[in-house]
């Protein structure tokens, strides 16, 4: 049994400390061992995105990267989206536009999404199908997904600053 190395990182907002394995991957740090089950194993060779987060300031697929790796930086899960028992903007447009169906790829498809909405906050359908590219969904047909991004955006930009 490898010694474990403790990784300290912000997560959703608050500090968390964790001892893993150095070879222990991300995806599973969150889901087993901070009970952060939003992000979920799809296919751990990063094609599918379900288990995508948002680490610094970048969208990263967390069934590749080792928790080592996130020593000091910030972390946000679909679980941080929510603020107060409020929904995300994003959140709350899935559901509306009716942009998931099994639920499965939801989480890594928002918070990618919800990166994008950060980087431009009116992107094109184009931009959207481009940004959303690396997260595969096997049952919307994606046009639902697209829909909730733009009403995700229309209302984040009516928003008072």
């Amino acid at each position: 049994m490898a010694q474990k190395i403790l990784v300290s990182f912000t997560l959703n907002g608050k500090e968390v400390d964790v001892a893993v394995e150095p070879r222990e991957l991300l995806i599973h740090t969150l889901r087993e061992r901070l009970l952060h089950t939003g992000p979920h194993i799809g296919c751990e060779t990063s094609h599918c995105g379900a288990c995508t987060v948002d680490l610094d300031g970048m969208s990263v697929k967390s069934c590749t990267m080792l928790t080592v790796q996130c020593e000091g930086t910030s972390l946000l899960t679909i679980e941080g989206l929510e603020q107060n028992g409020t929904l995300h903007a994003l959140q709350q447009a899935f559901h509306e536009q009716h942009g998931l169906q099994c639920g499965y790829c939801t989480p890594g498809m928002i918070t990618r999404a919800y990166r994008l909405l950060q980087e431009n906050p009116n992107p094109s359908e184009e931009e959207i199908r481009y940004w959303i590219s690396g997260n595969l969904c096997r049952c919307t047909g994606y046009q639902n997904i697209v829909k909730a991004v733009q009403a995700a955006a229309q209302k984040l930009a009516a928003q008072p600053a």
